[in-house]
């Protein structure tokens, strides 16, 4: 083993230690306003993406974005994506949630969100990340989860590190699912 072997086996070994370190721990992030732009989501200094805590919440963002103009959505999302854009098919997935008038279920992750007030959250706007034990268990990648006013349990979410800046991008989102019925909409409530 050359010195050079030694210093990567040092590094993926500090790598690593770091992301399992990362269990059951909590983030909070406010924002005062929703982003209209990706100019204005990357004005934020969550932008910086230097942890992926702060993807994630600029993730519930970006799907909020998509949920009122989705030219605008698809921009935040790619951005959040990196080098790997929405293709059609996740494209097609996103508007398939979306339909119904499904445009609540990105705002059922913000603090103050319930069925009862039809999903509508308390400003400023709150999200809430976290992780566990088996948060970092994929080296270069952290699974993450977000509490949701309208399941039982946080919904997972799944960023990937990329190597050359460390900065962590969307690689996987599952916060689209059903959610309870919001209040105006139930005819049994």
């Amino acid at each position: 083993m050359g010195i050079f072997d030694k210093l990567k086996s040092k590094t993926q070994q500090a790598v690593t230690t770091a992301a399992r370190s990362v269990g059951n721990k909590r983030e909070t992030f406010t924002f005062a306003a929703l982003p209209e732009s990706l100019a204005e989501m990357q004005a934020l200094p969550e932008a910086s993406l230097d942890t992926p805590f702060k993807t994630a919440a600029l993730t519930v963002l970006a799907l909020c974005a998509y949920a009122a103009d989705k030219n605008i959505g698809t921009e935040m999302l790619n951005w959040l994506r990196g080098p790997r854009p929405l293709n059609g098919q996740e494209i097609s997935f996103l508007n398939d949630r979306f339909r119904d008038g499904k445009t609540y279920l990105p705002f059922t992750y913000f603090v103050g969100s319930t069925p009862d007030n039809n999903y509508t959250p308390t400003e400023p706007y709150t999200i809430v990340i976290e992780s566990n034990h088996v948060s970092g268990e994929e080296q270069g990648y952290m699974k993450l989860f977000i509490p949701c006013g309208g399941a039982d349990d946080p919904r997972p979410i799944k960023m990937r590190q990329r190597g050359s800046d460390g900065k962590w991008f969307l690689w996987e989102q599952y916060l689209l699912t059903g959610v309870r019925t919001p209040k105006s909409a139930d005819p049994w409530a």
